[in-house]
């Protein structure tokens, strides 16, 4: 049965996801990258970006699982990029060039409509206009059986932790402190809505928790 799952969100260790001020030159907020950089020098990065081998430890078989058996993607607005708004036109086509690291259909939670965006190497986009609930459940039509990642950004996250729809969240708490910006876990409750801590394992740069709900 397809799930929803949160893979490879890093965290740091006062509970901020992303930092404040998000622009096109902050796409994860101001100090957002140091949380990130758990991530940057793994062979998974390293080979997605064509910058040769990285390192192949923890955090590099985490990243890995951040790709297997997943169908489609669901992104918040903010995680395509940093217009608000209505769209003033179509030629924002995400933060990832050409050829987004996707490969399957993704879902973009906006309140304003856009038509369908295709890209090189089976991206589509697909902006949804209609909620949370309607996301997913285009998200794990397209994804045939697979899995769903959720990939942010926090707001996002935190709409469908809050409605219990997600199925197991993967954190990778960085030994950094941000003081602001978006807070993953403030005013939420997991334990009572059903979600336990199932495994920890220690990487090169960030502890990695698992989350899984309650049957």
């Amino acid at each position: 049965m397809s799930k929803l799952r949160v893979q490879s969100f890093a965290t740091s260790l006062d509970g901020f996801s992303a930092g404040p001020n998000q622009s096109l030159e902050n796409p994860l907020g101001v100090g957002g990258f140091e949380l990130m950089e758990w991530f940057f020098p793994t062979r998974v990065w390293r080979t997605m970006h064509g910058q040769g081998d990285g390192e192949t430890g923890v955090d590099d078989r985490m990243a890995a699982k951040g790709f297997e058996n997943f169908g489609a993607w669901i992104l918040g607005r903010n995680m395509f990029g940093p217009i608000r708004g209505p769209w003033p036109d179509e030629n924002w086509k995400g933060w990832w060039g050409d050829e987004p690291p996707y490969h399957v259909p993704v879902f973009v939670l906006t309140n304003h409509p856009r038509p369908t965006l295709e890209m090189a190497g089976g991206t589509v986009f697909h902006f949804v206009t209609e909620g949370i609930h309607e996301a997913l459940r285009r998200a794990k039509e397209a994804a045939g059986g697979r899995d769903v990642r959720l990939g942010g950004g926090v707001a996002t996250i935190r709409q469908y932790l809050q409605a219990g729809l997600v199925d197991d969240l993967h954190l990778a708490v960085r030994p950094v402190l941000l003081g602001s910006g978006e807070n993953l876990m403030a005013g939420l409750d997991l334990k009572a809505l059903g979600y336990r801590c199932v495994e920890s394992v220690a990487g090169e740069r960030a502890n990695h928790v698992f989350l899984s709900k309650s049957a």
